[in-house]
């Protein structure tokens, strides 16, 4: 992670993308910088804590442009999606967004994007961390589907938090409160072109705004911050504690291309018996008949406060053998509690099961705990500052 207060000794570098956020991050506050998608990523913006409560109790405005879109266009354009993730997704409507797997010929998870559906043959795929566009137009190439595949200019942001529909709504009226959960639409911003998602990365009521032009990306941070600001609305990034007490999950930490859907318990999002072919259909067909050997588990970790997140694997072990390992870890304030996510054999994945971890600070106990931690039925995120009758998606996990 790169510091911007020893930038002396770490330089930004032109082989990394800079977001068209990334001055107005800088003169917000923001702390240090990672790399994402070939892209500068605020990390922090001071107190990892404060970034919490501010999101919890009000709002952050977090800079992901990181998520680059791969667009898929043309008449086989929706073909060519399905192909791409074993999700059926014959009922994914115009103006809908739906969170899926793409998947590799061996049943391994490439990417956990959010797919958005603008137009009938108008798709964009929202990225997490690796390199899609590349292998969607080496899909392309060798099909024989109609579609134009490119990145276009799109740069999204977060506006997360309970208040996050009270900034919209003083911004574009009240009529976005009826934006439904995993919906997008269309705005435009004093010329400014935005699409504008009921999705993000926190577990909370938030959405995320894509905007069209990065040339007004400067403009469009700073209105949002006066319009939110006077009410309780910070600068922030992503909150490892908020997604990891939700259980969301991050790849190349809690799944990559060795990790399929069924060792995450993400049956859902695999519809084995569709007409339609995609990738890895074979081989998800035989291990879903073989079953998996190992699965994903919450954890409880016992002792001090971990002084921030685990950057490597940890190991769980059992009377000196290994059974699996942490991949994402952190401590909850809310909870008062150090929570993870893990990797384990199933002969050992049972709740209430204890063992030992090894950890750079020690020896620790574990019990594993049901996951998410917190808000399971994701209720926060679905209804938000809404009733649950004027919210019509009747979903209580992301569409």
């Amino acid at each position: 992670m790169l510091n911007v207060t020893q930038s002396h000794h770490f330089g930004f570098g032109t082989q990394i993308r800079k977001s068209p956020y990334f001055e107005a991050t800088m003169r917000w506050g923001a702390k240090s910088y990672s790399v994402y998608n070939h892209m500068y990523i605020p990390r922090s913006f001071g107190n990892l804590e404060e970034n919490f409560w501010n999101l919890v109790n009000k709002a952050t405005l977090s800079d992901v442009s990181v998520q680059r879109q791969v667009e898929i266009t043309g008449p086989d354009a929706a073909r060519f999606v399905q192909l791409l993730t074993p999700r059926n997704l014959s009922s994914c409507a115009v103006g809908q967004c739906k969170y899926i797997l793409i998947t590799n010929a061996h049943g391994g998870i490439l990417n956990d994007p959010v797919l958005l559906r603008l137009a009938e043959n108008h798709f964009w795929l929202s990225l997490s961390d690796s390199d899609i566009l590349l292998w969607a137009e080496g899909i392309a190439l060798n099909s024989s589907l109609d579609v134009d595949i490119c990145e276009p200019d799109v740069s999204p942001l977060q506006l997360q938090g309970p208040i996050s529909g009270d900034i919209l709504a003083a911004m574009f009226g009240e009529t976005i409160r009826g934006l439904k959960y995993y919906h997008l639409a269309e705005f435009n911003l004093q010329g400014i072109p935005l699409i504008i998602s009921r999705t993000g990365w926190s577990s909370e009521l938030g959405y995320e705004i894509y905007l069209r032009d990065s040339n007004r990306a400067d403009d469009l941070w700073e209105h949002i911050m006066k319009v939110g600001q006077p009410m309780g609305l910070k600068p922030g990034h992503t909150s490892a504690i908020r997604r990891i007490e939700g259980g969301m999950l991050s790849y190349h930490a809690d799944m990559d291309a060795n990790t399929n859907p069924f060792e995450l318990g993400l049956e859902r999002l695999v519809d084995l018996e569709m007409e339609a072919n995609f990738i890895g259909k074979k081989a998800l067909k035989e291990i879903a008949k073989q079953g998996v050997s190992r699965k994903q588990v919450g954890i409880e970790i016992d002792g001090e406060m971990l002084p921030g997140a685990n950057n490597e694997f940890w190991q769980i072990v059992m009377e000196s053998m290994q059974i699996g390992y942490v991949t994402s870890a952190i401590h909850s304030p809310r909870l008062q509690k150090n929570i993870a996510l893990a990797m384990v054999h199933n002969d050992y994945s049972e709740i209430g099961l204890e063992a030992k971890l090894h950890t750079p600070f020690g020896q620790r106990g574990i019990k594993i705990v049901p996951k998410p931690f917190y808000d399971p039925k994701k209720k926060l995120a679905v209804v938000g500052n809404y009733t649950a009758s004027n919210n019509n998606s009747g979903q209580i996990v992301p569409s």
